[in-house]
């Protein structure tokens, strides 16, 4: 008799399984008590799964407030330079400015710092895939998060007057001049973080007006 073979799945590194057990038996909390990160990456490029990130800056926001005593910015150390990317953010391989740490002590350390939070960015999804894609090259699984992404969350505040275009894509640019937001620090991480936090606050205040209105309702997973 032929006995059958599975596959075992690999067990998770430990900084993955500390990560992951903070999610064990929770719930969403209520808006005012939920603890939000704003984060960005600056990459050598716009491939999730073949770039690599040079940066991260996160910020926390609990209560309509930005934490600027919590936040978190890191450089990482690469090889893969891409030039028009570098045009954009500045990141250059020899740049002794940033000190720089290695792609696991970034995720590592990044994923202590969110921990169960929400995850806010702007298109948050490949942000979302640049930290996957180094978590598997670590042998862990993805980001465990709830996310919602500030272009999606400004598109509804425009529907709601508005609907001639319905494909348009707001990038961070355009919530900038649409809600007024300065563009200090614009293409560095901790800078995009903090435009971003600043524009998901004056989104949430439009999408706020229903007094019915719960955190589930702008959560994308």
């Amino acid at each position: 008799m032929r006995i059958p073979f599975f596959s075992k799945t690999p067990e998770p590194p430990e900084f993955y399984k500390n990560y992951a057990a903070q999610f064990s038996g929770k719930s969403l909390p209520v808006f005012e008590q939920a603890r939000f990160i704003v984060f960005d990456t600056e990459t050598t490029g716009t491939n999730a799964r073949e770039d690599r990130m040079l940066s991260i800056g996160a910020l926390e926001l609990k209560g309509n407030t930005i934490s600027l005593s919590s936040s978190f910015e890191l450089y990482v150390e690469q090889d893969v330079f891409n030039e028009e990317a570098v045009a954009i953010h500045g990141i250059l391989r020899e740049n002794r400015k940033y000190k720089k740490v290695t792609e696991e002590e970034a995720v590592k350390a990044f994923l202590e710092f969110i921990g169960d939070a929400i995850l806010v960015g702007h298109h948050v999804g490949f942000d979302i895939g640049i930290i996957n894609y180094a978590l598997k090259r670590l042998g862990a699984p993805k980001l465990k998060n709830k996310f919602t992404d500030t272009g999606v969350l400004y598109k509804r505040t425009v529907h709601l007057v508005n609907i001639t275009d319905p494909n348009k894509v707001y990038t961070l640019d355009d919530l900038c001049e649409e809600l007024n937001i300065a563009r200090t620090d614009r293409h560095k991480a901790m800078g995009d973080a903090y435009i971003t936090a600043l524009a998901f606050l004056k989104i949430l205040s439009k999408l706020k007006t229903n007094k019915k209105f719960k955190l589930k309702q702008i959560l994308l997973n």
